[in-house]
């Protein structure tokens, strides 16, 4: 029998609500959601809660996230060196890739890059697989 979940929210944590807010809304393609302390991005019906300054976390994690120690995938919908393109045209340099790898709808392309406190991006492209 299959459990009736579906990922809602992941939580990363900011130095610079700023300069972090920018990244995911031009480069990332979030919807920032206003919250009574910081922001939460958003991606459809997914949402990153974002921890930084002025936000107190509920204290429930063993080790709260932290400025740059996520790892993080996104999908990217088109051809993967559409992708590369977009992150040369916002100045954000591909650490590696284009590579192969599998995700969660099976083997895809993939590229590296960080965001503005080193936290691991990737967008992932299924097409051509």
């Amino acid at each position: 029998m299959a459990v009736p979940t579906r990922l809602d929210h992941c939580v990363i944590h900011v130095s610079d609500w700023e300069r972090s807010n920018a990244f995911y809304r031009d480069v990332m393609g979030a919807e920032l959601v206003p919250r009574p302390a910081g922001w939460a991005y958003r991606f459809g019906d997914k949402q990153l809660n974002v921890h930084g300054k002025g936000v107190r976390p509920a204290e429930v994690a063993r080790l709260p996230v932290q400025p740059g120690n996520s790892d993080l995938c996104f999908e990217w919908s088109g051809p993967i060196e559409d992708a590369i393109a977009h992150l040369k045209q916002h100045n954000v340099a591909v650490e590696a890739g284009p590579m192969e790898r599998f995700g969660a709808k099976g083997a895809g392309t993939s590229v590296y890059f960080r965001d503005p406190d080193g936290s691991l991006m990737e967008f992932m492209s299924y097409r051509g697989h």
